[in-house]
């Protein structure tokens, strides 16, 4: 069994900084002419640059509470009714940049957890990135950008527990301002990270980003 990711260990991650670009890999489809959804402002976090200990609230009802942390289990599938997402998830590590790997580009619906962080639903900041494209064309984590403060992610586990999330924040980063401190520093609590690439494309450079949701464990069911 892995072990959740350390504080050494995030630090290390931390210091990869742009590195953890997983558009590294993926080619823009010659004949689109419609980009990946960017975030809206209305998502980000609000009023610092810093985000806040506890979540935004999606709305002016009070947000969902946090739920008590789960064991550790390995995630098998991703779903994000509201985009459309359900796709399963393979283990990933590190790639030769120093950020985590993408999942293999020949599987469009294919979303891949890091497993040097916590599995999802434990204790800790769990990592999940998948491509937004490929050659073949749009593929599971295209429309991430697109989600709002509010919505809900579910992470089925491999004990059969499902984790459901609910995003605090959706942003976008240029490579070179990548906060990685931020994105994977853990609050003591159980939270998620869903990464992509975003923030505008050139032939010459690919995903000028990426797109970062921010969410956190409300509940768990079975």
């Amino acid at each position: 069994m892995r072990r959740p990711l350390t504080p050494g260990a995030r630090a290390g991650l931390a210091a990869a900084g742009a590195a953890v670009c997983v558009g590294a890999w993926l080619v823009h489809e010659g004949t689109r002419t419609q980009a990946p959804p960017g975030p809206s402002a209305a998502d980000a976090w609000q009023g610092a640059s810093a985000r806040p200990s506890s979540p935004a609230p999606a709305a002016a009802s009070a947000a969902p509470t946090d739920a008590a942390p789960l064991g550790w289990s390995r995630p098998t599938r991703i779903r994000i009714p509201v985009i459309g997402v359900d796709a399963p998830v393979a283990e990933v590590g590190l790639g030769a940049d120093g950020g985590p790997e993408p999942p293999s580009p020949t599987d469009r619906n294919l979303a891949g957890w890091y497993g040097g962080s916590v599995t999802p639903g434990s204790t800790g900041t769990s990592v999940v990135v998948g491509h937004v494209d490929t050659t073949a064309g749009r593929a599971v984590f295209y429309d991430l950008g697109a989600l709002h403060r509010g919505n809900a992610i579910d992470l089925v586990r491999a004990d059969g527990s499902t984790a459901v999330f609910t995003i605090d924040a959706v942003e976008v980063y240029g490579k070179a301002d990548f906060p990685a401190a931020r994105v994977y520093r853990s609050d003591g609590r159980p939270e998620l990270r869903l990464i992509t690439c975003g923030g505008g494309y050139t032939k010459a450079t690919g995903y000028r980003g990426n797109v970062v949701v921010y969410a956190h464990l409300v509940r768990s069911g079975r």
